[in-house]
């Protein structure tokens, strides 16, 4: 018994002393080191592995690449075309002959650079990144870190496409919308709105039910691009090289994808072939407000809509400047409902700088030349700003002029193809 007490004491001892002490074990006189140390060895390999499985994962310096699903391989390219030269993997979903094109030779943009005569000409094969293509079969949203939908609103519900956006909504995988129209959930994000009383903007508002709004944001569609119509369909052509820009989300997770992208995206300086190192145009700016994608809002219902006409179609140019003071009072109209909703003015664009980028716009708007081309259904934010002005006591009458004549031509469009 005294033996043992001993020993005890000669324990404690050492812990004080932090040193190591030699003691006489059941076999007599093997030395072991301190008790504290004892025990170290083993904490000591846990904390190396855990630091490098965390580099494994994200090295020190390196940024992140991400897998990114792109719902869309027209518009969504220029987007897509930016986001390689940071080495990003991008898989689009588009329609079968679409998919083989792009997998067989890549797409190419053509980009106007001020200064230059002709177009820049990126080609997804020689940028860093990667690109393949498939339809909506067999993709899982979980597997890719951020998803673009880019693609217009009535297509959401067409078979396949409907089931993937399902299953991109419950996968709560971060989602950015590239489209005219805000998806139902993002404008769910705005408070103090009756949502139900807006979805008759909608073609079919139930594809939207399972999105959280925290995991989606929006990303204003302003640079403009056509796919010329006599070429193939993996090239696409800016006509208006201006910047996306894009809400931060709700969810942190997301944002940090969308600021790394953004810086990315402003660090290019691309060789076009002579040697030189130039600066691109069409950036990815991220805002803080909501609001600020809503912007396009003014400049989609001054101009856009009212390319559609009773008999046919007119330019964007010949919408705004035909009638320059009935397109800017439309303009100012709906930018006073935004800051009506809670936006800054400083979220917006002043009408002058529009109706001077308007001059360059010598296509009708694809809202118009859908309709004319027999479309039973386009995107309607045309209704779903009278709607949501409604709801604050206010109307325009040309705007509700503009929203009647669409109503008639896409009743018209939709007898037609009945008949």
């Amino acid at each position: 018994m005294a033996k043992s007490k001993k020993r005890k004491t000669k324990v404690k001892q050492t812990k004080r002393a932090v040193t190591a002490r030699k003691t006489k074990t059941k076999k007599g006189k093997r030395p072991v080191k301190k008790a504290v140390r004892k025990t170290k060895p083993a904490k000591r390999t846990t904390k190396r592995k855990a630091t490098k499985s965390v580099a494994k994962k994200s090295a020190p310096g390196k940024p992140k690449t991400y897998k990114i699903l792109m719902m869309g391989a027209a518009y969504g390219s220029l987007l897509a075309a930016k986001m390689l030269f940071g080495g990003h993997k991008i898989h689009h979903v588009c329609l079968p002959a679409e998919a083989e094109l792009i997998n067989a030779e890549g797409f190419k943009v053509r980009l106007p650079v001020r200064g230059r005569k002709d177009p820049v000409v990126l080609d997804s094969q020689k940028l860093p990144g990667k690109v393949t293509a498939s339809g909506t079969a067999g993709v899982n949203p979980k597997d890719f870190d951020l998803i673009g939908l880019a693609m217009q609103e009535p297509q959401y519900r067409s078979p396949g496409v409907r089931e993937l956006l399902d299953a991109v909504a419950k996968s709560r995988v971060p989602c950015m919308s590239i489209m005219n129209m805000p998806p139902l959930p993002y404008v769910k994000r705005i408070p103090g709105l009756n949502y139900d009383a807006l979805k008759p903007a909608y073609t079919d508002p139930t594809v939207w039910d399972n999105f959280d709004p925290a995991c989606l944001t929006l990303c204003s569609p302003d640079p403009q691009a056509i796919r010329p119509p006599d070429e193939k369909v993996n090239v696409l052509m800016v006509t208006l090289p201006t910047n996306f820009k894009v809400a931060k989300f709700d969810n942190e997770k997301g944002n940090v994808i969308l600021r790394q992208l953004a810086q990315e995206i402003d660090a290019v300086r691309f060789d076009p072939g002579d040697g030189t190192k130039i600066e691109l145009p069409v950036k990815l700016r991220v805002h803080d407000s909501i609001f600020v994608p809503l912007a396009k809002w003014a400049m989609l219902l001054a101009g856009n809509y009212r390319c559609i006409t009773a008999d046919g179609m007119r330019t964007a140019q010949e919408a705004v400047h035909s009638n320059i003071e009935e397109a800017r009072s439309v303009y100012n109209f709906v930018n006073d409902l935004v800051v009506k909703l809670g936006a800054s003015p400083d979220d917006l664009v002043p009408f002058e700088k529009y109706a001077a980028a308007a001059q360059s716009l010598t296509r009708p708007a694809s809202a118009a030349r859908a309709l004319q081309n027999g479309a039973q259904n386009i995107e309607r934010a045309d209704k779903l700003v009278q709607l949501i002005a409604r709801q604050k006591g206010l109307s325009h009458p040309a705007i509700d002029a503009q929203v009647a004549l669409v109503d008639a031509r896409l009743e018209a469009n939709r007898k037609k193809a009945a008949a």
